[in-house]
């Protein structure tokens, strides 16, 4: 019967996930939001159909782990190093100014001070799940406000070990273990410098051996027991799972292995992190915030307001772009996992109450569930008018310039041209619509003028009936259309020179009477292609000729499918043959080619 309740428990796991999580992105709600309703849909508030939520939510926080560990393995001990100071000086700000906001805030309503600074250090603390696992599905980690996000939860994980053992100080009671304080210090360095050497010397040899077996799933099976170990050793002593696995990664993250070990781990992260936030929609305890509705959502609204507020004003002094700040303080407005740990070690310490420990563990857990909300309404409401805040920048006073060229946008495209045409002394008109990228131009001594390329006006007053050429190097593509199909009804014999993001959009152009296009990666793919064949053994000659043969036939394909672009089965016949006349063609250039080898020789 266990079983078989397993095998059910599961099944609902994977059902609810499968229901709600697509929906959700669909909905432009995103992944996380989708697994929380799933949790409180299966959830004993919900349908009840699952109801060990305890046990479910211990085993989840895997996924958690294995995530510090993957992220752990992309940064080389180089990089971490560069990142002391947002680690160090950025999350230490926050955990300080965002802990005394909520002390004073707690305190200032009358709640006893140790309570108050308990609660205040468990809150300071934002969810590793929800933050990174929004980054990764926006995409959005390489940003300042995602790099800084990330610098600040290392530091919170960090900082939750000390949180943990000052708790019981405060309630005058030693802590779980006999043990005294130095010693304790002593087995955490022990465990620290274990971890290193283990890293350094051990782990690479043995993943060396087991590479050797060519057996794929005793890798994947030593990759988890190796997480797994390091979860324990690190539990033992009192330590984060989540900082000792991320420790171990950044020590494997030179190793050869890297990528077997990511790609192995991958899966059983996305799974396992799903699960947590399932878990977490159902651990939300309905029983209470129903018989204090008042008093959890005001506390709720007071954490987020307060937070978001703290987090904003930090977020300037962050480097983090203005654009980026109410995302930054939204991300991290929410309560972490590690606020359940500091309240239970509080209630075994007897600071918290048993009904203190429960408000503030719902408290947590709404607030989780509320960040992808207030991150959507953010990207409803907030992000369109921040853009167009941008587009509403008045356009420059533009006068009208005798240049022979203007170019429509000057991000890294345009701007190759345009150095090239400035090099060669040729004067040049630029329109882009980015006031960022329009500032820094200027630093740097281009004449750049803001407007939007699109209005036939603004080129008018720029002087394109003087101009002999005009070049779109447009980001969006229909933006880019809309450019031609105006300028081809005010001025139908101007010369016009594209770039096209994609294939399709090459034949949009095409079918608007331009010819002069060049696609954006084409020619550096066919570049590195070239250097490929030589690298492979090709003479520079040989590789050479290749790529002109592969340049001209893809050209001629382009030319023969253009007519047909929008009929699929008649591009796949088209392309099917290309590829074919393709091979034929460089078997002959083969022959010829060693055919010209034995006259040379014979010569």
């Amino acid at each position: 019967m266990e079983h078989h309740s397993f095998l059910l428990n599961i099944l609902f796991y994977l059902v609810a996930a499968i229901v709600t999580v697509p929906l959700a992105k669909r909905l432009g709600m995103g992944a996380v939001l989708g697994y929380l309703v799933a949790g409180v849909v299966i959830g004993p508030w919900g349908l009840g159909l699952i109801n060990n939520v305890e046990v479910i939510l211990s085993f989840s926080e895997f996924g958690v782990v294995l995530l510090m560990f993957l992220i752990g393995l992309e940064l080389e001990p180089k990089r971490l190093w560069l990142l002391r100071r947002p680690i160090f000086g950025w999350g230490g700000a926050q955990v300080a100014v965002v802990s005394a906001g909520l002390c004073a805030g707690a305190m200032a309503f009358g709640v006893d001070w140790r309570t108050a600074l308990v609660a205040a250090l468990g809150l300071s603390l934002s969810s590793t799940a929800i933050v990174l696992a929004t980054l990764g599905e926006r995409k959005l980690m390489s940003t300042p406000a995602g790099s800084a996000g990330f610098s600040i939860l290392l530091f919170q994980d960090i900082a939750a070990i000390p949180m943990i053992a000052l708790v019981p100080l405060l309630g005058g009671l030693a802590t779980h273990s006999d043990a005294p304080g130095w010693l304790r210090v002593l087995k955490l360095v022990a465990v620290l410098a274990a971890l290193v050497v283990a890293g350094r010397f051990l782990v690479n040899p043995i993943l060396r051996f087991i590479a050797k077996t060519e057996l794929r799933e005793i890798f994947t099976a030593f990759a988890l027991m190796l997480v797994i170990a390091i979860c324990v050793l690190m539990e033992s002593v009192g330590l984060s799972m989540a900082l000792g696995t991320f420790v171990a990664g950044v020590l494997l993250a030179d190793s050869e292995y890297r990528h077997e070990l990511i790609s192995d781990l991958e899966p059983f992260k996305g799974l396992l992190l799903g699960l947590f936030f399932i878990a977490v929609g159902m651990s939300v305890d309905f029983g209470v915030l129903r018989a204090q509705p008042l008093l959890i959502l005001a506390l709720v609204a007071g954490l987020l307001a307060i937070k978001i507020a703290l987090l904003y004003g930090l977020s300037k002094l962050f480097d983090i772009p203005r654009g980026q700040q109410l995302f930054f303080a939204l991300l991290l407005s929410q309560g972490g996992e590690f606020a359940f740990v500091v309240f239970a070690t509080a209630l075994a310490a007897h600071v918290f109450t048993p009904e203190t420990s429960a408000v503030l563990v719902v408290v947590v857990t709404v607030s989780m569930v509320a960040t992808p909300l207030l991150l959507l309404l953010h990207d409803k409401l907030v992000a369109p008018r921040l853009r167009s805040d941008k587009k509403r920048r008045p356009d420059d006073t533009i006068e009208a310039q005798d240049n022979p060229i203007m170019i429509a946008g000057f991000g890294r495209f345009g701007q190759i041209i345009g150095r090239l045409l400035a090099a060669n002394k040729i004067g040049v008109t630029v329109l882009d619509h980015d006031p960022d990228q329009i500032d820094l131009l200027r630093k740097f001594g281009f004449k750049v003028f803001y407007g939007d390329a699109t209005r036939v006006d603004l080129l008018v007053a720029a002087g394109i009936e003087k101009a002999k050429a005009l070049v779109i190097a447009i980001d969006d593509v229909d933006d880019s259309l809309a450019l031609v199909d105006a300028v081809r009804l005010r001025l139908p014999h101007l010369t016009i020179l594209a770039r096209a993001r994609n294939v399709t959009h090459y034949y949009e152009l095409m079918n608007r009477g331009v010819t002069l296009i060049e696609r954006e990666t084409f020619a550096a793919a066919l570049l590195l292609g070239e250097q490929t064949l030589r690298q492979a053994g090709y003479s520079a000659e040989r590789a050479e000729r290749a790529a002109a043969i592969f340049r001209t036939h893809n050209l001629k394909t382009l030319l023969d499918v253009a007519p047909h672009f929008q009929d699929q089965q008649k591009v796949m016949s088209l392309t099917r043959k290309a590829r074919e006349e393709l091979e034929d063609m460089f078997e002959s250039d083969a022959a010829a080619f060693a055919a010209e080898g034995e006259n040379g020789r014979s010569d």
